[in-house]
Formats: C-alpha cells, structure tokens, sequence
C-alpha cells in the first residue's frame, strides 16, 4: 500500500481550490487548503507536508514572498508553483525563491496529479555522507557544504546535485537528471532544468573560485574535482 501524500493548496481561487481537492482525493491525496499566503505559511512551518501548491498571486503575502520565508526557516518541503504567468522572468522569479517545480494555469488536473506524484517521491535518508573534494552532503540531514561553508539549496537544487555526486566523475545526462526530478512520465517546463542548474552553480561554485559543476556538450553534466 503506497503512503499517503500530505499536501497544502494555497490558492485565493476557491472555485479552482475545490476542484483541485476534489482530484487529489480521488487519487487518496490529502489536502489542507489556505486562502492567502499569510495563512498558508502558518500552516506550512507548523505542519509537516510533502508537497505545497501555491499560487503565485495572494492576498497578504504574494506565493513568491511565502516560497522565500519557507526556504529562510529552512523548510525543505517540496513547493510546486502555480502561475497565469509563463513568463522566463516568472520562472526565474519562482525557482530564485526556492520553488521545485510550476505549473502554467490553466493546467490539466492529470498534470497536476503527476507532478505532486513525483516531488512527494522523497528520499527517506539513511545516516550517511557523499563527500567529493571540497563538497560534503549530509543525507539524513539533507545539509550541504564547501569548504566547511553552509549552502543552502532548494529541494530540486539538492537533487540534482546528489545524484552529479553519486555518478562522479561520470557523465550525467539531461535525460536522467530530469527523470530523477520530475519521473519518465512527466515532461519539465521550457527552460526548467537550465534554471535549476544555473541556481545550483550560483550556490556551489560561484562563491569559491573554481567550478565543480561542469557541462559537457553535447552528453550532459558532470560534477567533478580536477584538483
């Protein structure tokens, strides 16, 4: 018997917020619902959830300014955005505040059910430690580090960066690294996985000097120490 997915919809639309409850039922979902954002970010710090969906425009705090404060007071639970805006800027905007993934309204509930599917597919995290030079991953913890600095990630930025780690010195392909995110079965927004990726540069090597993170055209990524 699978386990049942806790989730939190965000969302002022209340016609939309009962059809999307109605088809996370159907599929055994359970779904807590918050009208503005100040609410939904109470009940996200004080419950555990596996997924929230959160809307992007909000009464009292906007689904960016929730997204932000989440990822401040280290909350890891995965956040899936939903935007009228499909905007490159919308996105950047989303995934700079920590989101894992969006969808565009108006969106097939199918979709929707997919992809709260696949971010609540959450390691469960045995005790121990990925170390590759200078870059240490706490599994259980989910913490990260260079150089003994802190760096804090958003759920799909840790993902991705796990798996370049686990496959070391190896050749990772696009293919795979969005598999792992988003499962065979969905397909990534536009631009998805190049955001996500440019997010995690800024974190793990832009601060220290020398890149980790290499892209190797035409195969994919790799994450590799040369020192």
């Amino acid at each position: 018997m699978n386990p049942i997915i806790s989730t939190l919809l965000i969302e002022d639309n209340r016609s939309l917020a009962e059809t999307i409850i109605a088809y996370l039922a159907l599929e055994s979902i359970d779904c807590d619902f918050a009208a503005t954002g100040s609410q939904g970010l109470e009940f996200a710090l004080t419950l555990p959830y596996d997924v929230i969906l959160l809307d992007i425009n909000l009464p009292s705090l906007s689904g960016i300014e929730v997204c932000e404060q989440l990822r401040a007071q280290g909350a890891d639970v995965s956040v899936l955005m939903l935007t009228s805006g499909g905007t490159i800027e919308d996105k950047l905007a989303g995934f700079d505040a920590g989101t894992d993934d969006y969808l565009v309204k108006p969106f097939e509930m199918s979709e929707l059910i997919a992809r709260v599917k696949t971010l609540a597919k959450r390691r469960s995290g045995e005790s121990q430690c990925l170390e590759i030079g200078p870059v240490s991953l706490n599994l259980s913890l989910k913490s990260a580090s260079r150089d003994g600095h802190a760096i804090n990630l958003s759920p799909t930025c840790w993902k991705i960066l796990e798996l370049l780690m686990r496959e070391s010195p190896n050749v990772v392909s696009r293919q795979k690294i969005e598999a792992s995110i988003w499962g065979d079965d969905v397909l990534p927004e536009t631009n998805a996985l190049k955001v996500h990726l440019y997010n995690l540069r800024q974190k793990v090597d832009k601060p220290f000097g020398n890149n980790l993170i290499h892209t190797i055209t035409p195969h994919g990524f790799a994450f590799r120490n040369d020192e």
